[in-house]
């Protein structure tokens, strides 16, 4: 894109990108500064609309999704809402606030250049972040519509970043020379690929085939649960789970007859857990307590091999159930996925390392596997997705040498001057995570409270990386499950509120938080 071309610039103080889950809460709670929200689809949902599957549902009951002030019409409804139920509801949400006014779809953003102070060395790394308004644009951003051979520009002196880590680039694994896609003479597809199809083309492509799905999280046994669905009869074949490394699955939030928020969604099971920030005497409960964690971790893990086949199927993990946890990497199985292995249509077969043969898939223990189909559940590159829109030096400066995007609060970047990032930290329930750091972001952008110095946001994102590392190994979900109790007393003290929401102290120690705690105060 040539840096000459003329163009007409439309300027707005606030821009938004992406109108999912965290975009539409971002629109809402900066709505007085009516942004500009640039959605690259025709409609809002994030990966509800354009990654679900026709089985996909919330992992958590819908009381533990939902804003603050719009509840579910029947939240106290157990059952977990499919993905066209939350769409419904996210759009139901978006009218009843007149947000949808601001959203121009079928706007995909294509470059991102930064037009503010050009003294953005690595020198000013002490100095003070500053305020997120300054009055002139720092950002200025080209997209492409459906309908325009040429580019529209945008300027924004804040741009706020929600287009997640999930959905648009597909991870695909690497494979030896001569082993490749190419090799194989089936059909390959990625789950993202997988979820544009409607119910008619997904039985055409699984019916009848041998298929090999790639994965073992919430979105593979999902897709193994459909093609177990659609092969029944004597002419269905079975589905088969490549799996390299193993998680924890869960059939239900009750465990040995007691609700599964006792033991990590209440203030007390989460003093058990190191946090943040945590002084000598609380690092020493911390580990005068370790015995009862893992007393907790062995607790629940003897409920599911128990209760679930994973010792009959070699799918019991190696590593506590704590660690799944606090990676937010637990899923919820779908009520038929045992059922089905057990009739012969989901079988398992464990592999670190695979690749193609014309056939199917080849291991390195040098056994085969037939396949028609090859399903790849690899997951998303949420991180080459934003370097691809972000301009240098800020593209190198997305990730740390961790690999995680160092966020105070979950929502600035200290090194990206003006700009925010809203849904790239995970918990058990991201949307309220999104609506609580997106209030943070509306008074911060207000200016009633100013962030630290850029060194000691570095620091305190480097303290929460740190108790991450010591918790799970799969630290690079960046999930704070364990400490998000104290992650949000944090931002509703510097936002000025109370931090502890309940109104007595046996409450506030045995009862969970949702987004209901954090409503508005008056």
């Amino acid at each position: 894109m040539s840096s000459h071309q003329a163009r007409q610039i439309q300027s707005s103080r606030v821009g938004i990108i992406g109108a999912g889950i965290s975009g539409i809460a971002a629109a809402k709670q900066l709505s007085h500064y009516a942004p500009v929200v640039l959605e690259a689809t025709g409609s809002i949902g994030g990966v509800w609309k354009h990654c679900s599957f026709r089985s996909t549902k919330l992992q958590t009951p819908r009381c533990d999704f939902e804003f603050s002030d719009y509840p579910w019409p029947e939240r106290d409804n157990s059952s977990f809402p499919t993905h066209l139920e939350i769409l419904d509801y996210l759009h139901s949400y978006a009218t009843h606030f007149d947000v949808l006014k601001y959203v121009k779809f079928n706007s995909r953003v294509v470059e991102i250049r930064y037009v503010g102070p050009y003294d953005i060395s690595p020198d000013i790394n002490k100095g003070e972040y500053g305020a997120l308004l300054t009055g002139h644009p720092i950002w200025e951003v080209a997209v492409a519509t459906n309908d325009s051979e040429t580019f529209e520009w945008y300027a924004f002196e804040l741009l706020v970043v929600c287009i997640g880590k999930y959905g648009d680039i597909p991870k695909i694994p690497n494979f030896p020379p001569n082993k490749e896609e190419q090799v194989f003479m089936g059909k390959i597809m990625h789950s993202i690929d997988y979820s544009k199809l409607d119910q008619e083309a997904t039985c055409k492509l699984l019916k009848g085939k041998k298929v090999a799905v790639v994965g073992y999280r919430k979105s593979a046994i999902d897709l193994a649960t459909e093609c177990a669905e659609v092969n029944q009869g004597p002419d269905g074949q079975p589905c088969t789970m490549v799996i390299r490394t193993l998680h924890w699955t869960v059939p239900a939030y009750w465990i040995w007859g007691l609700p599964f928020f006792l033991f990590y969604s209440t203030r007390f099971s989460q003093f058990l857990h190191q946090r943040p920030n945590q002084g000598l005497l609380r690092n020493l409960l911390c580990f005068l307590f370790s015995p009862l964690r893992k007393a907790v971790s062995k607790f629940i893990e003897s409920y599911l091999v128990w209760k679930l086949p994973l010792v009959k199927y070699g799918l019991k993990p190696e590593h506590p159930f704590e660690e799944d946890y606090a990676s937010c990497q637990m899923a919820i199985l779908p009520e038929n996925f045992f059922p089905e292995a057990n009739k012969g249509k989901i079988q398992f077969k464990r592999a670190s390392k695979w690749w193609f043969w014309s056939g199917g898939l080849e291991f390195e223990d040098k056994t085969r596997l037939e396949a028609d189909v090859v399903l790849l559940a690899t997951g998303f590159d949420g991180e080459k997705k934003l370097r691809s829109i972000l301009p240098e030096p800020f593209s190198s400066l997305i990730v740390d040498s961790s690999g995680l995007m160092p966020l105070y609060r979950g929502t600035i970047h200290p090194l990206i001057p003006n700009m925010a990032f809203v849904g790239y930290i995970e918990s058990v329930s991201n949307l309220h995570t999104a609506e609580l750091r997106c209030r943070w972001l509306s008074r911060l952008t207000d200016g009633l409270f100013k962030l630290p110095s850029i060194e000691k946001m570095r620091e305190h994102a480097g303290k929460e990386l740190e108790v991450m590392k010591k918790t799970t190994r799969f630290y690079k979900k960046h999930c704070i499950s364990t400490f998000s109790i104290n992650h949000s007393d944090e931002i509703c003290t510097e936002m000025g509120w109370k931090a502890w929401r309940k109104n007595n102290w046996f409450l506030e120690a045995f009862t969970p938080y949702n987004s209901q705690d954090y409503a508005e105060q008056n």
